[in-house]
């Protein structure tokens, strides 16, 4: 019985030796795009057990919609969580497990969580400022609440971008 090679494109076709004398392999295109393949299915598969979601250890890109949809999420998370110390902290690092993708995913994640985090404080400042009759003070203590809006939203945006590494540091551990 004569084996068939009409599976592999070559049937028939002999292959030339070059001017070194190394016989060029026709497998090689087809095992490297079998290897990507391979590897690509290792960082996403959506028939594993987990349905495609949180599966740990990713490092496909995050999508845009997921990278706002976590970040929300974890920002909400801190915000109510705000009674516990580091809450931003942990915001973040919720948000950054949820999203998984790149570490720069995971960052911009955290970074949409302490944004969010920081809206509540700065719609308080507002409320006592404006509302309630403060806007009459001295420019000189205008001055000291945009220092103080300012430090504080610093440190909630920084601490979500730090929780969010975290998180992904996690993702990829657990």
């Amino acid at each position: 019985m004569v084996s068939d090679d009409s599976s592999t494109g070559d049937a028939g076709v002999e292959p030339s030796t070059g001017d070194a004398g190394v016989e060029p392999s026709t497998g090689d295109a087809r095992s490297r795009d079998a290897e990507d393949r391979s590897v690509a299915a290792d960082r996403y598969d959506p028939d594993d057990d987990s349905g495609g979601y949180l599966s740990p250890g990713d490092d496909a890109p995050a999508d845009l919609g997921d990278i706002l949809l976590y970040g929300v999420l974890g920002g909400i998370a801190g915000s109510v969580l705000s009674f516990v110390p580091f809450a931003t902290v942990l915001g973040g690092a919720l948000a950054g497990y949820l999203c998984g993708g790149t570490s720069a995913d995971a960052l911009k994640t955290g970074a949409v969580a302490g944004l969010v985090m920081t809206l509540p404080f700065v719609a308080v400042v507002f409320v006592f400022l404006f509302l309630l009759g403060f806007a009459g003070a001295p420019a000189e203590f205008g001055l000291v609440v945009l220092v103080a809006v300012g430090l504080g939203a610093a440190y909630t945006l920084g601490s979500g971008v730090v929780g969010g590494y975290l998180g992904h540091y996690l993702r990829g551990e657990l």
